[in-house]
């Protein structure tokens, strides 16, 4: 600062009274806050309680050492140091501020403090909300990448389902160790396929992977189908014996399936092998040692099974260490299509034809429980290729089981060669895709039907179909269906 400036500060400065100057500050934004010696509280601008929340005669003559003891403020009363741009937390109002706090001086004596600073809690917020958001972003990347490098053997699986791709992806990881995997699942869900899936990402995929039902074998059997057995163990004993699969397995990987049903006596013989890696044939005395990696699956409760204990929990231990629960169909509906498509095109192959599910039977397939699940919609679609002749797949070519009593009786009813009758339930059907298809958008139906507005609600009124909101209703007042002209 200039001489001059310094003689014309001076000069009136000295003029000016309190309340000019108070005045100034409390036309500033930002709060102003100022304490002595003592860290009472002996000045406060009007921003204080605009910004805080707080009445300034509550805070003046109050010591902050009590409210905020931490504050910046009193540290650079304490220090005689200089806080620039410093983020503090108030711990009394619950905020985040940002500001300036100095020593005030008389001479070389302190005196008191200021702090300047503005509330920056929203700011604060909107960050963390934008890390939050950003962590999701990623996360979300990270398990978009995830699902589209899988390895190839996993691409047997068809869907979007999440519960399908957090199961498929965990899998993926496990491939590449030589953990022992336990897949969990309904008859049908496709425990074999994964397993098969594991295997062939594995570093043991160039050696074999040896199947064994443990429901499928009997009892009496089992021990000697998994370990072999010794010339003459029993009667009837093939000469030199016979390798078991365990053997067969080594350096590769066993699929135990369905182990659920095995006993306890066998239990304790495979949490040996898992456990050491070696056993003895039937009959023998050799130890065998095996280097396999061990995938097991069952479609039982297996806690309820130790509750009941009919199943070791040391085995189901060593068995549990990175288990895959694979989704029922009737919870992964959202694949449902997909999955039967896959199915038509294998069919439509063997048939020599292409196969197409009509609205009616798309409808059917989507209510269904699929108490057999993926396996079951395999063959309800297999059969239904092999019925039908000419490649448009309607109700009656499904299997009988799965087609409701009303619908049946209807079918038996109909005339088979009424082309009306035939047309108008076609017409009909199209109609329901289309709305469901689009949400029950009827300007977006009417354009995928490729017919005009007043068509298409004449065709409603004509079928006794409703759109209410969200939902399809069809009317049971309405007249029959019937195509004039």
């Amino acid at each position: 600062m200039s001489v001059g400036a310094h003689a014309v500060t001076t000069s009136i400065i000295p003029q000016w009274d309190r309340k000019l100057l108070f005045e100034i500050l409390d036309n500033i934004n930002d709060v102003v806050l100022v304490i002595d010696l003592d860290t009472t509280i002996v000045y406060a601008n009007e921003a204080y309680a605009k910004i805080l929340g707080v009445p300034v005669a509550k805070v003046l003559g109050r010591r902050l050492d009590t409210i905020e003891p931490d504050s910046k403020t009193i540290t650079a009363l304490r220090t005689g140091k200089v806080s620039n741009n410093g983020k503090d937390y108030l711990d009394s109002l619950n905020i985040d501020v940002v500001g300036s706090s100095f020593p005030l001086y008389d001479g070389k004596n302190i005196i008191g403090a200021v702090s300047i600073f503005k509330n920056i809690t929203e700011v604060v917020q909107l960050n963390r909300e934008l890390q939050i958001t950003k962590g999701v972003a990623d996360y979300l990347k990270e398990q978009l990448e995830q699902w589209e490098h899988l390895p190839l053997s996993f691409k047997e699986y068809v869907g979007q389902n999440s519960r399908l791709k957090e199961t498929l992806i965990l899998a993926a990881k496990v491939a590449r160790t030589d953990s022992t995997v336990l897949i969990l699942g309904e008859s049908g869900v496709g425990k074999e396929v994964l397993a098969r899936a594991v295997h062939n990402s594995s570093r043991r995929q160039n050696k074999p992977m040896i199947k064994v039902n443990c429901a499928a074998i009997p009892e009496a059997l089992l021990e000697s189908e998994l370990f072999g057995y010794e010339e003459g163990a029993f009667t009837g004993a093939k000469k030199g014996g016979k390798l078991g699969k365990f053997e067969l397995a080594h350096s590769g990987t066993i699929f135990l399936d369905e182990i659920g049903d095995m006993s306890l006596n066998m239990q304790a013989k495979l949490l040996r092998v898992l456990q050491e890696k070696e056993f003895e044939r039937v009959g023998g005395t050799k130890t065998v040692k095996v280097d396999i990696r061990v995938i097991a699956a069952t479609n039982r409760d297996l806690n309820d099974m130790i509750e009941k204990e009919t199943f070791r929990r040391d085995l189901y231990y060593r068995l549990n260490i990175v288990p895959l629960q694979l989704t029922p169909l009737r919870e992964r509906k959202d694949d449902l299509l997909a999955l039967a498509k896959t199915f038509q095109d294998k069919f439509a192959r063997e048939v020599g034809h292409e196969l197409t599910l009509s609205p009616q039977v798309v409808r059917l397939l989507q209510a269904y429980d699929w108490p057999g699940n993926i396996r079951e919609l395999q063959n309800v679609i297999e059969h239904a290729s092999i019925v039908c002749m000419n490649g448009f797949i309607e109700i009656h070519h499904l299997p009988a089981y799965i087609i409701p009593i009303h619908e049946d009786k209807q079918r038996k009813m109909d005339n088979p060669y009424d082309v009306k009758e035939i047309v108008s339930k076609v017409e009909k059907e199209l109609i329901l895709s289309a709305l469901a298809t689009y949400n029950n958008n009827r300007t977006n139906a009417l354009k995928a039907l490729g017919i005009s507005r007043r068509a298409f609600y004449n065709k409603l009124h004509r079928y006794g179909i409703e759109v209410w909101g969200g939902d399809i209703m069809e009317s049971t007042t309405s007249l029959p269906i019937k195509v004039i002209g």
